[in-house]
């Protein structure tokens, strides 16, 4: 009786095995054809073994015609249904992967995806998914490159205007040294140097803000106290603060340690400090502050400007916005803020500003030291 058993799988093997051999290399032609034809094949396969497996069994078992014709029908009909089968579920997948194809397409026309509706497979929904979200993705790139494409031409708009008015300034200087008829020809180089300094600090800004936005800012980090930070930042301001008739004052700076390149972190202290000092009337108060909250320091400069709008506070940090004209200093070039935030997020930190009363506080916070 084993041995029986042991023949009888051993000629449905090889039935199912030739049928199945045969149907691999169909679909091999077919691979780049529809998947409903694929679907198809594949129930055709499966009966053909089916079918193969059971005439060499009925063969070997020397079943009746009657039998063996009976046998053929059943298999006959199993064919047709698992083919009617497969071929209404290949044409749901086939009409799911057009309708997912044309939304594809338009997510490459306009950017916008509108996923169809539910697919019939888990693949295709799965696919839909990924699509929606990575069109949510596009969206962000696409809105965030038109700020910076509006920002940079706000900038170029600003540069060209501040370098305009020196460049103009120093030609007319130079041609009255050159005609004889400057009464003071050493007035005339004293502010001469003075515009090729400030536009020389221009170039240095954009320089800078430059490997910022191309991520090439070389950090040389070291472990240095806020304390001394900010005491070298306020000695390095005080000449501007007794210029403008501006008080400036460390309140609470608590002498925590960070890793940072001291010299950029120093530019940035320096940036708050001079855009403070130059926003704050005479006699006003410019007060820096540090102190630790959890795994982070927060240094913070606070003025006396007034406030800013609350419609322009998340353009602060922009590149080349500098506000209303009453919040624009003359030598300003709309870059001190923006490298400020590139240095701070260089350094895995965030800066922001809000309103207080009176003025505005901006706050950088940074990481502290291991």
């Amino acid at each position: 009786m084993a041995g029986d058993m042991l023949l009888i799988a051993l000629y449905a093997a090889i039935g199912a095995a030739a049928a199945g051999l045969a149907g691999a290399v169909v679909l091999r032609m077919l691979r780049h054809r529809s998947v409903a034809l694929s679907l198809a094949v594949v129930a055709a396969v499966t009966v053909t073994a089916m079918f193969a497996g059971t005439l060499l069994v009925s063969s070997a078992m020397l079943l009746s015609d009657h039998d063996l014709w009976v046998v053929t029908v059943v298999c006959a009909m199993a064919a047709v249904v698992s083919l009617a089968v497969a071929l209404v579920l290949g044409r749901g997948v086939v009409k799911g992967g057009r309708a997912l194809a044309e939304a594809a397409r338009a997510l490459g026309d306009d950017g916008g995806f509108t996923p169809p509706a539910e697919p019939p497979v888990a693949e295709l929904a799965e696919l839909s998914r990924e699509l929606s979200a990575t069109s949510a993705r596009l969206a962000v790139s696409r809105e965030r490159e038109r700020a910076l494409e509006a920002s940079r031409r706000e900038l170029v708009a600003w540069i060209s205007h501040d370098l305009r008015t020196p460049l103009a300034g120093l030609q007319a200087m130079a041609e009255a040294l050159e005609d004889g008829v400057a009464d003071d020809p050493r007035v005339y180089h004293a502010r001469i140097r003075a515009e090729v300094e400030r536009m020389s600090g221009m170039v240095g800004d954009l320089f800078e803000l430059s490997r910022i936005q191309a991520g090439v800012l070389a950090l040389a980090r070291t472990r240095i106290s806020v304390y001394d930070l900010v005491g070298d930042a306020i000695a390095g301001a005080d000449a501007l603060a007794r210029e403008h008739r501006v008080r400036l004052v460390g309140e609470g700076v608590e002498p925590v340690p960070v890793e940072v390149d001291g010299r950029e972190m120093s530019r940035v202290l320096a940036n708050l400090l001079v855009n403070a000092i130059r926003r704050t009337p005479a006699d006003g108060t410019v007060a820096v502050a540090a102190r630790r909250e959890a795994d982070s320091v927060v240094l913070s400069v606070t003025d006396g400007c007034g406030g800013i709008p609350p419609e322009d506070l998340p353009r602060v940090f922009d590149t080349g916005w500098r506000g209303t004209d009453a919040r624009t200093p003359p030598a300003g070039a709309g870059l001190g803020l923006a490298i400020v935030r590139g240095i701070v997020e260089a350094h895995r930190g965030r800066a922001t500003v809000r309103n207080v009363p009176g003025g505005c506080r901006f706050e950088v916070r940074l990481p502290t030291a291991g």
